[in-house]
């Protein structure tokens, strides 16, 4: 199938440890389509922080916003996270007023909690992942119907398990303990790309 020139995806998820793996898995979702995963990661210290997340929105051709996280955290005081639905409401209003094309998804983990959840967006159909990794390649995959790179879900599962098991050497190389650092995203992005040219047909 010819390729399509890649698209940016602002990819708008929970920083947190127990949402590793899926985080993993959308990287490694993204960049088997051929798409080039972003995220607010990559935004510098100092600088006006909303200002350059909504820069980074418009410069995406697509965002994908998880809203699975709805619980309290488990820090005092103990409150819901507010920024992953803040960040849909941008894209909402960038894609609403903007010339330019940005097609922006919802992804959940329990079916028609959004609608609770969210009610203003009542209408709108998530993409439901179960929380799990095959659910977040599965949901990517109706998400991306369109012309261009169609990786199927083995495919998926081949670049994710290539991606995890350069996580360690990533790690070391960074000399950081965690994903959610701005090289180490960059080079799990790289790793994930080179491995869905070798393993996407």
């Amino acid at each position: 199938m010819p390729r399509r020139a890649p698209a940016d995806v602002f990819l708008n998820v929970p920083y947190d440890k127990k949402f590793e793996r899926l985080f993993l898995a959308y990287v490694a979702g993204i960049s088997a389509f051929g798409h080039v995963p972003r995220t607010t990661l990559e935004i510098p210290g100092g600088l006006r922080r909303l200002d350059r997340i909504f820069e980074l929105i418009q410069a995406c051709r697509f965002s994908i916003h998880d809203l699975s996280r709805v619980e309290l955290d488990h820090r005092k005081p103990r409150t819901p996270r507010f920024n992953m639905p803040f960040e849909l409401g941008l894209s909402v209003a960038w894609e609403r007023t903007s010339k330019r094309k940005h097609t922006w998804f919802v992804f959940e983990s329990v079916p028609h909690r959004l609608a609770k959840s969210l009610s203003d967006l009542n209408g709108t159909d998530p993409y439901i992942h179960d929380g799990t990794i095959a659910g977040i390649f599965r949901e990517l995959c109706n998400a991306f119907v369109r012309p261009g790179r169609q990786p199927t879900l083995p495919e998926m599962q081949k670049v994710y398990r290539e991606v995890r098991e350069n996580v360690p050497a990533i790690l070391r190389q960074a000399g950081r303990g965690s994903l959610y650092k701005a090289r180490v995203f960059k080079d799990l992005s790289v790793a994930a790309s080179e491995s869905a040219d070798r393993h996407v047909h």
